[in-house]
């Protein structure tokens, strides 16, 4: 017998090795009990849930203990899903395609917001051939409008690809699993409620922006866009749109959230090969 052919030998019984390995961890998997095939992300789910409904009973003026019956649902549904890894990774995957078309927006606004201040520094020493005040505001008013805009839709990028300020040189430091922990314990207690919290602040203030009346009714008509809240500056550009983006990018924000959450709990259940967390490119920063 070949050397070439001993290697292949070699390489097919590996793949069986490889495929029978793979087939036993899924039927262990398939047959272990619930409590043990649960995502962390269903238990913190199942634990909202306990608290709300003690909250309910007693009584409370929060959120906790107010849910709406879409709260309930939405609870029931984490938690079942919790237990479908595949499901649960499908998800994380959609969640970072957006993230990722979110950083080629963000791109893409950077240079504007670059050639609009740039025009606006050069329309500042030839005034005496332009309007200045009009163009002045209007440039002004892109280029924090695009600016605003270019955070809202890259800071799910930003939480993805772990560009967040920290303190890198002793995060590199720690095991996979106890960052694991660091990131699944604040996202879940701390980043994930304060979005929540944000859009219902954002939302309504939205609502306003785009020309919702106090009785909560809307204006008629088609030229909507007369109804905006318009800009302070001389062009008085409307601001109701980069105003109501502040749901989209929050929205954006608690999704990728949710992905790290996803992501680091695989990491917690020992599941690595779903857990596919970004690792810093550099170690030694400090910010």
């Amino acid at each position: 017998m070949s050397d070439k052919q001993a290697s292949d030998d070699r390489s097919v019984e590996a793949l069986v090795d490889q495929a029978e390995e793979q087939a036993t961890t899924s039927n262990e998997s398939a047959t272990s009990p619930l409590f043990q095939r649960m995502h962390p992300l269903g238990w913190v789910a199942l634990a909202f849930a306990t608290l709300a409904v003690a909250f309910s009973a007693i009584g409370t003026r929060f959120l906790v203990g107010n849910l709406a019956w879409w709260h309930w649902v939405l609870l029931a549904i984490t938690i079942i899903g919790s237990t479908q890894a595949g499901l649960l990774n499908s998800i994380r995957a959609a969640i970072e395609g957006l993230s990722s078309i979110g950083k080629s927006v963000a791109w893409v606004l950077a240079w504007v917001v670059f050639v609009v201040q740039f025009f606006n520094v050069v329309t500042r020493y030839s005034n005496n051939w332009f309007d200045a005040d009009i163009l002045f505001g209007e440039a002004t008013s892109i280029a924090w409008q695009s600016f605003g805009l270019l955070f809202l839709l890259g800071v799910g990028y930003a939480v993805r690809d772990g560009v967040n300020p920290r303190i890198d040189f002793w995060w590199a430091d720690f095991s996979q699993k106890r960052k694991a922990w660091i990131d699944f314990i604040f996202h879940t207690l701390l980043l994930g409620p304060f979005v929540v919290m944000a859009l219902r602040l954002v939302i309504p203030f939205a609502k306003t922006s785009l020309g919702q009346k106090r009785d909560g009714t809307w204006p008629s008509g088609w030229r909507v866009w007369e109804t905006w809240e318009q800009s302070g500056d001389a062009a008085q550009l409307p601001v109701g749109p980069i105003q109501a983006a502040l749901v989209i990018g929050f929205t954006l924000w608690g999704l990728q959230v949710l992905a790290e959450v996803i992501k680091t709990g695989f990491v917690l259940a020992g599941r690595d090969d779903l857990g596919a967390v970004k690792e810093a490119d550099a170690p030694l920063r400090v910010e």
